[in-house]
């Protein structure tokens, strides 16, 4: 039909064809009567047809197959190409799009192929970037992201970068019609009700659950949890399409940014002299998003204008446009790690007020953009924002009485992340009177199947970690509401399991929630928290919960388990037998949150256990050796793996030690980096009471023990004296000619410290 003569036909057939190709590309591609190999060819003569319809079906069929980089299309390669060039300046903007899909998906699955075109191909992109059809604009703009992914891009780049970064900086203003979707002309709406179409679906991201980050930086969890959140500040259009030429155009400065680093800073600097200061509030708005949009690449050469830029920022703060002042709280948060190392806090005072301020805007988007800014100011800054507290309290509730129901759910996310950055601090009665009476407010309102209880349960969790017996009166409630969450949840999924035709799935996320601020529950009270357990029947619902086939539900369960074990062990101990199976069959590093937070609770279980432990080595001890040795093991699994270990041997060593030739090189290597704390000291304890059961178990690899000993800032005086027992043993045992040849193949650092603190 394709050859008919009736036009009609054959682009009726074309569009057939494009939807075949779009929903059933594998089933062609694998095929035993490969019928691409007629396919692709027969496309490739329509893409000089006299209609620009047929040519725009005929790339698009065949741009189904770039990717998985079909053997039919490999063949025909060349002829491709030079059709698709032929095609570049066409006259139709959907031919235009898919030359551009084209060569970006080309990029990703092919890009010898384009290797010797690379200087013509950047070129036309570029006269592509800046179409006047923004759809085309789009579509091409996506080359400079896939492009920053390969090696080459700096090379190939380099010449055009003087053309190119003023074109992204120009996709990035507003257009009249963003601005008129955006209501950028309505400057006050803080009382006009959000629609619920206008809150997007917001899912539980789990704050606390990764258990143990012994790293120095703290965090939930380190880069390896790290939620891929979109971080772009291009969120606040969200009543634009979710991707737009804007977006596109500021994320693809951001990577080149990463790429070119300072060789950017003398094509940037000038553009953002021009934009920064420009009369027009549109060009303006677009360079203080540029500004933010180079801030991770450029940090190291941009650090000398900082003390400059930031006043002028936070002078833009009070822009009569609100569309000014939402992107600037946006940037500043891009530099605020900057103003926060500074002495005197010359620069965190300022910008801290001019933020809160911002936080009780009259403009819902300012609200927004200003509160997640301020939630990353908290990160930054964690303690130092302690003499400010009671200021920021005072705003933060006042947020309350103001915001609508978006920009509330953001307002707990700022007071969850103050509660993590400053913990203990926020402990005073004058704090607890402002701050909770709100917040149990808003819990008093909010019905159990509202999705708005997750922010809210998120916030809490980490307000009773940080208040800790300053929760007490506020606890039996939460605590019972979320256990009932739990148990309601779980009797949904039996039942929708049963009779799925007459109950739906219940939706975990909300028992999730709830096992997390169980957690932060009994890390906070500790053991206040041990009658409320008593009083209820968490146990049981924690054992259906160990055993969900979700993920996420296990994590968290692991996670309770450890909280309760560390907070009030004689209620966990009667189920020990039952849990221990569960965790040993979870060891599975495949699901490193899940595997992680098991190995922590096994660890947490051992230590309280002691002895006892023995019956249930055999249960997770293989399954740990095998994730310690294991390649690419994400480091805090790694840790936590070589702790648990370490407390298994404190407790059993008789059972754990004649396997210490298994693991012992790579848990030195493992814990050499954590700092001292009460973890690695019964870590250390168990690996020096395993060496003296078995002393063989570590001779081949005793420079690994040595090194990891020497990681020690501060240990507590009787394991000094162990590390000292055992170093001195050796010595002795392999005599002193054969000890210094043993010490001469030391770095001198490791050298110098053991002989200082040990003697040896």
């Amino acid at each position: 039909m394709l050859d008919s003569a009736d036009y009609n036909v054959c682009e009726g057939a074309f569009g057939a064809l494009q939807k075949i190709c779009e929903d059933s590309a594998e089933f062609l591609e694998k095929s035993p009567d490969r019928p691409l190999d007629t396919l692709i060819p027969k496309f490739l003569q329509f893409f000089k047809h006299s209609s620009s319809k047929i040519r725009s079906h005929a790339i698009a069929c065949v741009n189904q197959f770039i990717i998985s980089k079909t053997q039919a299309l490999m063949a025909n390669i060349d002829a491709f190409l030079q059709n698709l060039f032929h095609l570049a300046m066409d006259d139709d903007p959907d031919v235009r799009k898919n030359v551009c899909r084209a060569l970006v998906m080309l990029l990703d699955a092919h890009i010898s192929s384009l290797i010797p075109h690379m200087h013509n191909i950047i070129e036309y992109m570029m006269i592509r970037t800046q179409d006047p059809d923004e759809n085309v604009a789009l579509e091409a703009c996506e080359f400079w992201l896939s492009l920053a992914e390969h090696p080459i891009c700096k090379e190939a780049l380099k010449p055009h970068l003087p053309k190119l970064i003023p074109i992204l900086v120009r996709g990035m203003k507003y257009s009249e019609i963003d601005i008129i979707l955006l209501k950028g002309d309505v400057e006050e709406d803080e009382s006009v009700p959000d629609r619920s179409e206008d809150i997007k679906p917001r899912f539980h991201k789990s704050r606390h659950t990764i258990r143990h980050e012994p790293m120095e930086n703290g965090g939930s969890g380190g880069e390896e949890f790290a939620d891929d959140e979109s971080d772009d500040g291009l969120d606040d259009d969200s009543s634009l399409s979710d991707w737009n030429l804007r977006k596109c155009s500021a994320a693809a400065l951001d990577v080149l940014a990463n790429v070119f680093r300072e060789e950017m800073l003398p094509v940037i600097l000038p553009i953002l002299k021009e934009t920064l200061f420009h009369q027009e509030w549109e060009i303006r708005e677009s360079g203080i998003l540029a500004l933010g949009a180079i801030a991770e690449g450029c940090m190291n050469g941009m650090t000398q204008h900082l003390p400059e830029l930031i006043p002028y920022l936070i002078s833009c703060l009070q822009h009569k446009k609100a569309l000014v002042r939402s992107i600037t709280c946006w940037t500043l948060s891009r530099y605020c790690h900057w103003a926060v190392v500074l002495p005197d806090h010359t620069f965190l005072k300022p910008l801290m007020y001019e933020l809160l301020k911002c936080v009780l805007d009259s403009n819902k988007r300012v609200q927004e953009a200003a509160c997640s800014a301020f939630a990353t100011l908290e990160e930054e800054a964690c303690t130092e924002l302690v003499p400010y507290l009671a200021d920021i309290l005072k705003t933060l509730v006042f947020a309350f009485k103001k915001y609508q129901a978006k920009n509330l759910l953001i307002l707990y996310d700022a007071i969850g992340t103050l509660a993590d950055s400053v913990g203990n601090y926020l402990n005073k009665e004058e704090y607890i009177q402002m701050l909770m009476p709100p917040l149990i407010e808003k819990w008093n309102i909010l019905k159990d199947e509202d999705k708005d209880l997750f922010p809210l349960l998120e916030c809490l969790s980490s307000v009773a970690t940080a208040l800790q017996s300053g929760f007490l009166p506020y606890c039996s409630p939460v605590y019972q509401r979320c256990v009932s969450l739990v148990e309601q949840t779980l009797n949904q999924t039996m039942a929708h399991a049963q009779n799925p035709g007459q109950f739906e799935a219940a939706d975990k996320d909300f028992m999730i929630v709830s096992l997390d601020l169980l957690s932060g529950l009994a890390e906070g009270l500790n053991g206040h928290v041990g009658q409320l357990v008593q009083q209820s029947n968490i146990m049981q619902l924690l054992y259906q919960a160990m055993q969900d086939p979700m993920p996420e539900v296990r994590q968290s369960s692991f996670a309770l388990l450890g909280d309760l074990t560390k907070a009030c062990f004689q209620y966990v101990a009667p189920c020990i037998s039952e849990f221990m199976p569960i965790l040993g069959q979870n060891l599975n590093p495949e699901l490193i949150s899940v595997c992680n937070n098991a190995t922590w609770a096994i660890g947490e279980i051992s230590v309280k256990l002691g002895p006892e432990m023995r019956v249930y080595i055999n249960l997770v001890l293989t399954d740990l050796i095998f994730i310690i040795n294991k390649p690419n093991t994400p480091k805090t699994l790694l840790e936590n793996t070589a702790i648990t270990i370490g407390r298994l041997g404190y407790v059993c060593p008789n059972e754990v030690a004649p396997l210490l030739q298994q693991f012992i090189r790579q848990w030195c290597i493992s814990l050499r980096n954590i700092r001292d704390n009460e973890e690695k000291d019964s870590a250390f304890r168990g690996v020096c009471n395993m060496i003296s059961v078995n002393p063989g178990g570590v001779v081949e690899d005793f420079i690994f023990f040595c090194d990891a000993i020497a990681s020690w800032i501060n240990p507590k005086q009787d394991l000094k004296e162990m590390f000292h027992k055992i170093l001195h043993c050796f010595k002795e045992q392999v005599g002193e000619d054969n000890w210094k040849r043993f010490t001469e193949q030391f770095p001198p650092p490791l050298k110098d410290r053991l002989s200082q603190h040990y003697g040896v």
